[in-house]
């Protein structure tokens, strides 16, 4: 196809709208089906997914096939995260105001370095920046970088870290690097999430210099056990344990930090959401003295992914850790989000998380926050009912499932994925193989907790049954 016909046909295409309501008629299928189909998919979707393997094809190709082929070989091999019984990594799910959102925000295709490229974008983001203070009570000097996931925004609260504290120590880290520079510690408990860890590698603190705090039987970092702190120190704390769900003792931590001047930072991925909670808030008492944190919107608050963002309430820290300069570069007097970032090309994310924030208010984030905590909890008594032994404390959102041996929580784990009515994933908790429950969609109903446990008892039946046959 010549470059003007390729040009005329895509003009005619957004013009007429053909596709985006194809598009749009497979978006209803699948959210129709999205409730009530296996949560992961069947050996069959997944076989057919080969007829994507193919060559790089050598001329222009037809819209609606293209389209016709996503939704009928794509859609079935999904995972249904968006509906109510898929409780593996903690996702979440996704608020309807805010998937619709995202259309109109793909639809606008912005790009977010700098107030020019994108006014709606830099208006929301710092609307979106203030909310975030107001509702996890932060200190008013707080600023908001808004990135791909959790896993970014810690590397970005340990990036300013480690300029704020060189900085002190007279030693230009952008323009000197490591080489004889002085050395920082990192602190950290030994349940510590693997991003975490990944973040002090990646900055080259180097993982084997973490001075590792053992932990007690929830997960929580021993206060005790923490060595003598130093300014040259970076904290690393943690609200919500990626398995138990379990919160660090924010206030006596923290102060103890904050008096030998050592840098905090939470982890709070899934956890930080707590504080909008007004039944849950005590697990978060004490946040608002770290210096800062990391937390992702499409888990708890349910946003489209993706939603990472970084809290720092040291805005020249920050800044001077990730900005980027350059002389076609036009900050002005509104918000560059670049400046919080390390990306400069950026899609709008904020406006997902406006829209979600907007749309619930502190209400509806308190509903939502706690709704899945009782879905936690029932999911704790209905499966302790049936025999199943429950390891950890149910504060929030996680619970950690063992039969009576390893080799049988395997087995059942391994039943449940096959059996498909829910999704988990296993993991380790100490020396025990577990069942890993993470409740985080707003779809999960009492009703869906319930069938899930029968199938927990449906998969656990059917091991016992195959070993005594």
């Amino acid at each position: 196809m010549a470059e003007n016909n390729l040009q005329e046909q895509m003009q005619k295409e957004m013009i007429e709208k053909d596709i985006f309501n194809q598009i749009k008629a497979y978006a209803f299928d699948y959210a129709d089906k999205s409730l009530e189909r296996h949560v992961f998919p069947t050996e069959n979707a997944i076989e057919q997914l080969k007829i994507f393997d193919e060559g790089i094809p050598e001329n222009t190709g037809n819209s609606k096939e293209v389209l016709d082929t996503l939704h009928k070989f794509g859609s079935p091999a999904t995972v249904s995260q968006i509906g109510g019984r898929y409780f593996g990594l903690v996702n979440g799910g996704i608020i309807p105001v805010a998937l619709a959102a995202k259309w109109l925000n793909d639809f606008w295709d912005q790009n977010t370095p700098l107030y020019v490229t994108s006014p709606i974008t830099s208006k929301l983001e710092t609307v979106a920046e203030k909310w975030l203070i107001q509702l996890f009570n932060l200190p008013k000097t707080t600023v908001a970088g808004f990135v791909s996931g959790s896993s970014m925004a810690i590397l970005c609260g340990l990036a300013a870290a480690r300029f704020k504290i060189f900085q002190r120590l007279n030693w230009d880290i952008n323009a000197k690097g490591f080489i004889n520079a002085p050395k920082i510690r990192i602190v950290a408990g030994r349940h510590a999430h693997g991003t975490v860890v990944k973040a002090v590698a990646l900055l080259g603190f180097g993982k084997d210099n973490i001075e590792w705090v053992d932990v007690d039987n929830q997960g929580r970092i021993i206060f005790e056990k923490i060595p003598k702190l130093d300014e040259n120190t970076i904290l690393l704390l943690q609200a919500g344990n990626v398995n138990s769900g379990s919160f660090d003792a924010f206030n006596d931590i923290c102060d103890m930090a904050k008096k030998a001047n050592a840098w905090i930072h939470i982890d709070g991925a899934f956890g930080l959401w707590a504080a909008g909670s007004e039944k849950l808030k005590y697990l978060t008492a004490g946040i608002e003295k770290a210096d800062s944190w990391s937390v992702d919107g499409h888990k708890t608050l349910n946003t489209p992914y993706d939603s990472g963002i970084v809290l720092c309430k040291d805005r020249e820290a920050l800044v001077s850790a990730l900005q980027t300069t350059g002389s076609y570069v036009v900050y002005g007097e509104q918000r560059d989000g670049m400046l919080y970032t390390p990306e400069m090309s950026r899609r709008a994310r904020a406006v997902e998380l406006w829209a979600t924030m907007k749309y619930l208010g502190k209400r509806g984030i308190d509903a939502l926050v706690y709704g899945l905590h009782l879905r936690a909890v029932q999911f704790a008594k209905e499966l302790s009912e049936y025999g199943f032994n429950i390891l950890n404390d149910v504060v929030f959102n996680q619970v950690l499932v063992a039969c009576d041996n390893d080799l049988e929580t395997e087995a059942t784990l391994k039943k449940i994925q096959e059996l498909r009515v829910c999704w988990c994933g296993g993991s380790q908790w100490f020396d025990k193989k577990v069942i890993r429950i993470s409740v985080c969609s707003w779809a999960t109903t009492e009703a869906d907790v319930t069938r899930s446990v029968l199938s927990f008892v449906k998969a656990r039946e059917q091991i016992s049954i195959k070993n005594n046959s």
